[in-house]
C-alpha cells in the first residue's frame, strides 16, 4: 500500500500535470512505484523558494523576463495556470453598484473566492470615487503578492478609446483623433490618458481599436481612425507608443512599458453583414491581408495585448481561428504578448456562431486555437480546462504556453516589482498640461468641409448670430466614456458664451427639435431666431450615450456599440429644421456633431458653409466656437469618406480598379427625375471624401520630386514637395501622397494612401516637406499568396483622395 508520501506526490502530480526540462515532476505509474524526482531547485511545498535558500529567477529584478518566465511556470500548479487565463473583476471584493459612494470597505472571502480561480487581470474600469478605486486595487494586489504562494500580481483593466473610464480626461472619439492627421499629437494624447491610468493602479487598457470603417451602418464606426489601413495603422501605433512607452515606478530595468495598450478587435471585425453588430464578414485571404490587417501589423506587434473579435470571417469564428491568431499572429508575426478574448465571446461558439455545443468544447476551440485568455461576460469556459486536462481532450502544453504569453507581459510591465497604484496618483490627474494638449486636439480634429464665399469666419463684429439646434446645448461624446462624464464637457452654447464673452456679439439660441423627435412644434422659435440674426450656426447629427446608458433598456441612441443603422440621414426633425432656418435666407452654417458620416446632400447644396465636428471631447464646445470666428484655423482632414445616402455604400476611397463605374443620375429640388445606370438616380461619388477638409488659408504645392525615380523592388524611397501658404493667416497643411500600382498581376486598389505629414506654414511662406515611403507599401499580396513588389510603374501624386495638386511617376525594376 502506498505511502501518504507517496499519496501526496501523486496528488500534487495529477495538479501540476506540467513538465520541468521537458522532464515529468514524477515518475512511474499510479499502478507501480512512484518516485518523486529529487532534482528540482524548488520544495513542492513551498514554491516560491529554492531549495538552496537561494533567490527564485523569478524574483530577480535583475534576471531577463525570459529567464524568469521558464523559472516561474514550472513552479504554478495546474489550477493556478488555469486563474492565470481568467479575468476577475474588482466587484468581487467591492462594492462598484453606486458611482458616489465612497465607503472603503471591501468583503474577504469575495476577495478569495475571486483570486483563486481567476486572478490573472481584475477588471476595474468601474466609476468610483479614485480613493476607493486605489484601496480596492491595493487590496487585491497585496493578496496576490503577500498571501498566495507564488505571488504573482494581476492586470488591472480599464476602458481607454478616448480616456479611461473613470473620470479621467475624455479626449475625442477616435474617429476625431484621427481627423487631425496628427501622429504626434495623439501619441501626446495617449501618454497623458496612459499616465492617468497608471497613477490609479490601471497597467492595461483596451484601446486602440483597429477596425476599418468601411462599413458605415455598424455602430462603432466612431471607434476607429477611419476606412484607411495606412492611417489607421499609423494613428494606432502612436496611441500604442503613447500609452506604453517609459516604466512604472520602481521596476525592474527589463521592464519595456507602464501601461499594456490593446489592440482590437482581431481581425476584420468592422464590416459585419448588413452592418449589424457581431454579423459574419465576407472577405477572403487577399482582402484579409490588404486591409485588415495592416493596421495590426503596423501598431501591435509591439503593443502588450491584443484582443480577439466577435465576428466570424468567412466562415471561421475569430476567437477560435487558427490561421489568424496563430499561423499568423503567434507564427508569422512573432507576436509573444498578452491575447485576451473579447467578454463573452467564448460562449458565442455556442450560442452565436454554433460550431460548438458545450462549455467544454468553446474553452478547448479558443485556447488551443487562439492562445488566449478568457475575459469575464460569460460564463467562464475556462473554467473546465483543469478536468479537461485530466480527462484527456485539452493538452496542458496549450495552457502552459498561454500562460507564458500572459506572464512575460506582467514581467514586461515590472508588475512583480511594484504592481501597486501611486501615493501622489492626484499629480498626475487632469492636468493642465493635459487641458492645454487637449484644447489643441480638439482645433485640430474639426474639418471644415465646405466654405462657399468665404462665409467663414465669421467677425467678432457681426451683431448676432443664431445657434440652432439640437446640438447646441449638448455635450455629446462618443461610447465608452464613465456615467456622467458629460459633466466635465463644454456645450457649444458654453464655447460659444464663453469666446464672445467681451464682446457686443448677440447670441439668439433656438433648439428648434430633439434629436429623437418628429416634433417640429419648435421650429418656429427656430426661424424667428435666424430671422433676428446676421448669421445662423445649425447644429445637428447623431449621438451616443456613456457606458451605463448606452446599456440601460429604454435608452435611445443612434451610434455605439450595438447600435447600427439602416439609414445614414438625420433623425426626426434634424433635416426639416435645417431646411427651415437655411430658407430665411441668413449665411447658414451648418455643423454636423457626429460618431459617423451623415448622409444628407440637401445639406451640401444649399449650406452656405458645412462643419463636421466628430464626437468630439471636454473642450469641444470652446474649440468649435473658435473654429467659426477664427481664433483657431481648421486643419483636420476626413478619415472617412461621406455617402449621399445608405444606398451608395460603401464609398471608401481604395476601391479596387474597375469597382465604381459612374453613370449618375439625380432628383432634383423640384422633384424631376434624371436617370443614369450608376446609380439610376445617384451616384457613388461621396459628399467628401476621405483626406478633404478645407482651410481659412489657401495652399500651393511645386517642385514635386522623388529620391529617385527608379528603384529596385525592395528599396524605401522618398518623395518631397515644397508648399506654399498663399493666403493671409498662418495655417497647417496635411501633406498626403497617394500610389497607384499601374499594371499588376492581381486587381489592386486605384490609390492607396502612403505617407502623409502634418506642417505649419506661416502666412506668405512655404516649407519643404519630405515624407519616406517603404517599399512594403508598394507591395500586393500575390497569386502564390506571398508579399510581392512587383516590377512595373507606379503613379505618385500629392493631394486628396478626389483631387490631385502633383503627380510623377515611379519606375520600379
Amino acid at each position: 500500500m502506498p505511502t501518504v508520501h507517496v499519496f501526496h506526490a501523486l496528488l500534487l502530480a495529477l495538479i501540476f500535470t506540467s513538465t520541468w526540462d521537458g522532464c515529468a515532476l514524477v515518475s512511474g505509474s499510479q499502478s507501480s512505484h512512484i518516485e518523486v524526482r529529487g532534482d528540482l531547485h524548488f520544495s513542492l511545498h513551498a514554491r516560491g523558494t529554492n531549495a538552496d535558500g537561494s533567490l527564485p529567477v523569478y524574483k530577480d529584478p535583475k534576471a531577463s523576463v525570459e529567464d524568469r518566465v521558464n523559472d516561474l511556470l514550472p513552479r504554478m500548479t495546474l489550477q493556478e495556470k488555469v486563474a492565470q487565463l481568467i479575468q476577475g473583476d474588482l466587484d468581487g471584493w467591492m462594492d462598484t453598484s453606486d458611482p458616489l459612494d465612497d465607503t472603503k470597505t471591501f468583503n474577504q472571502t469575495g476577495l478569495e473566492e475571486m483570486l483563486t480561480t481567476k486572478a490573472g487581470e481584475i477588471w476595474a474600469g468601474y466609476l468610483m470615487p479614485w480613493d476607493k478605486l486605489v484601496y480596492g486595487i491595493t487590496i487585491g494586489q497585496r493578496f496576490l503578492m503577500e498571501n498566495t504562494t507564488l505571488g504573482i500580481p494581476a492586470i488591472v483593466q480599464s476602458e481607454g478609446l478616448h480616456g479611461f473610464t473613470d473620470n479621467g480626461t475624455i479626449w475625442p472619439s477616435p474617429i476625431g483623433l484621427s481627423a487631425s492627421f496628427n501622429t504626434e499629437l495623439l501619441q501626446q494624447a495617449a501618454t497623458t490618458i496612459g499616465t492617468e491610468a497608471e497613477g490609479l493602479g490601471y497597467t492595461q487598457l483596451f484601446a486602440p481599436v483597429l477596425d476599418l470603417s468601411r462599413e458605415l451602418r455598424w455602430g462603432r464606426v466612431e471607434e476607429n481612425y477611419g476606412e484607411d489601413p495606412f492611417l489607421t495603422g499609423e494613428m494606432g501605433h502612436a496611441y500604442v507608443t503613447g500609452v506604453q512607452s517609459g516604466r512604472r515606478r520602481n521596476t525592474s530595468s527589463t521592464a519595456i512599458a507602464r501601461v499594456a495598450s490593446t489592440c482590437k478587435h482581431f481581425a476584420a471585425f468592422g464590416s459585419p453583414q448588413g452592418g449589424l453588430n457581431i454579423a459574419q464578414v465576407t472577405g477572403g485571404e487577399r482582402e484579409l491581408r490588404t486591409m485588415y490587417l495592416k493596421p495590426f501589423n503596423r501598431a501591435c506587434v509591439e503593443s502588450l495585448s491584443i484582443m480577439t473579435a466577435y465576428a466570424s470571417y468567412d466562415g471561421v469564428p475569430a476567437v477560435a481561428n487558427h490561421h489568424l491568431l496563430t499561423d499568423i499572429l503567434r507564427n508569422e508575426w512573432g507576436y509573444q504578448y498578452f491575447v485576451t478574448t473579447d467578454a463573452g465571446s467564448v460562449d458565442l461558439l455556442i450560442t452565436t456562431h454554433g460550431t460548438c455545443a458545450t462549455r467544454e468544447c468553446a474553452a478547448e476551440m479558443a485556447l488551443e486555437n487562439g492562445i488566449q485568455g478568457e475575459m469575464g461576460g460569460g460564463s467562464y469556459t475556462y473554467l473546465t480546462l483543469p478536468d479537461q486536462v485530466q480527462a484527456g481532450t485539452v493538452n496542458v502544453s496549450f495552457i502552459d504556453e498561454t500562460v507564458k504569453t500572459i506572464l512575460r507581459t506582467k514581467f514586461s510591465l515590472g508588475l512583480f516589482e511594484n504592481p501597486y497604484p501611486y501615493d501622489d496618483y492626484l499629480s498626475t490627474l487632469r492636468t493642465p498640461a493635459t487641458r492645454e494638449l487637449l484644447h489643441q486636439m480638439e482645433q485640430e480634429a474639426i474639418v471644415l468641409l465646405q466654405n462657399n464665399a468665404n462665409t467663414l469666419p465669421l467677425s467678432k463684429d457681426i451683431g448676432s448670430i443664431a445657434l440652432v439646434g439640437p446640438q447646441v446645448d449638448r455635450v455629446s461624446f462618443g461610447d465608452y466614456v464613465f456615467f456622467n462624464a458629460s459633466l466635465n464637457g463644454i456645450s457649444p452654447l458654453e464655447g460659444f458664451t464663453q469666446l464672445l464673452a467681451n464682446t457686443s456679439v448677440q447670441i439668439n439660441y433656438a433648439e428648434g427639435c430633439e434629436l429623437w423627435s418628429n416634433d417640429e412644434s419648435d421650429i418656429p422659435a427656430a426661424i424667428a431666431a435666424a430671422e433676428a440674426s446676421d448669421a445662423v450656426i445649425v447644429m445637428v447629427g447623431t449621438w451616443s450615450l456613456d457606458q451605463t446608458l448606452l446599456w440601460t433598456p429604454g435608452t435611445n441612441a443612434t451610434t455605439g456599440e450595438h447600435v447600427d443603422l439602416s439609414n445614414l440621414g438625420l433623425v426626426g426633425a434634424q433635416l426639416k429644421l435645417v431646411q427651415a432656418v437655411t430658407q430665411v435666407g441668413k449665411p447658414t452654417i451648418v455643423v454636423l456633431v457626429s460618431g459617423k458620416p451623415v448622409a444628407e446632400p440637401w445639406i451640401q447644396e444649399h449650406a452656405d458653409a458645412v462643419i463636421q465636428q466628430f464626437y468630439p471631447g471636454e473642450l469641444g464646445g470652446l474649440a468649435l466656437a473658435e473654429i467659426v470666428f477664427g481664433d483657431a484655423n481648421p486643419s483636420g482632414k476626413l478619415p472617412v469618406s461621406f455617402p449621399r445616402s445608405v444606398g451608395t455604400t460603401p464609398c471608401f476611397y481604395n476601391y479596387l480598379k474597375g469597382s465604381r463605374p459612374i453613370d449618375p443620375g439625380e432628383i432634383t429640388d423640384n422633384g424631376t427625375l434624371i436617370f443614369g445606370h450608376q446609380y439610376v438616380l445617384n451616384t457613388p461619388v461621396p459628399m467628401w471624401s476621405f483626406g478633404h477638409g478645407l482651410s481659412y488659408t489657401t495652399f500651393n504645392y511645386t517642385d514635386l520630386q522623388l529620391s529617385k525615380p527608379t528603384i529596385s523592388t525592395s528599396e524605401d524611397f522618398d518623395v518631397t514637395v515644397t508648399v506654399h501658404n498663399t493666403g493671409a493667416v498662418d495655417g497647417k497643411e496635411v501633406v498626403q501622397v497617394y500610389a497607384t500600382d499601374v499594371v499588376s498581376s492581381v486587381v489592386t486598389p486605384n490609390q492607396n494612401l502612403v505617407g502623409f505629414q502634418k506642417v505649419l506654414i506661416p502666412a506668405g511662406s512655404s516649407e519643404t516637406v519630405t515624407i519616406h515611403v517603404n517599399s512594403s507599401q508598394l507591395a500586393l499580396w500575390s497569386l502564390q499568396n506571398t508579399w510581392v513588389v512587383e516590377p512595373g510603374t507606379f503613379t505618385i501624386k500629392v493631394g486628396t483622395s478626389d483631387q490631385s495638386f502633383l503627380s510623377t511617376n515611379l519606375t520600379v525594376q
